[in-house]
């Protein structure tokens, strides 16, 4: 019996490969989502939000077969200093206290201005 012009024995090794693909892409998509699963407990644990179950079902699943790409430990790492230097409240305050209002006021009615004449042109009704 032919499939689609394949002898049996054809089909039979077409099978073969077919499993042995999804097998293969199976398994690289469960790493992946190990990955994410570490990758959110590792957030969890800087942040000290809530254990999640599913993500430690999903390690324990994987075993020590889970590695994190280098970008993403950067990532996790690197948050940090960029939070700190957002500065607190009071460091804001501090920079809002220091802007020039004048000059503020000034372009804000240059822009009202700038805005009104080009309606004006636009609309012969004004």
């Amino acid at each position: 019996m032919a499939h689609d012009g394949m002898s049996r024995e054809e089909y039979e090794e077409y099978q073969k490969q077919v499993v042995e693909e999804k097998m293969e892409r199976d398994a690289e998509f469960a790493g992946r989502k190990a990955e994410r699963a570490c990758l959110r407990t590792c957030l969890r644990d800087k942040y000290r939000l809530p254990k999640s179950e599913q993500d430690e079902i999903m390690l324990q699943q994987a075993g020590d077969d889970v590695d994190i790409p280098e970008e993403l430990i950067k990532m996790i790492d690197g948050e940090a200093p960029q939070e700190e230097e957002k500065g607190s409240i009071m460091d804001q305050m501090q920079n809002l206290q220091n802007m020039d209002m004048e000059q503020l006021k000034e372009k804000a009615q240059a822009t009202i201005v700038e805005i009104k004449s080009k309606a004006e042109e636009k609309c012969t009704i004004m």
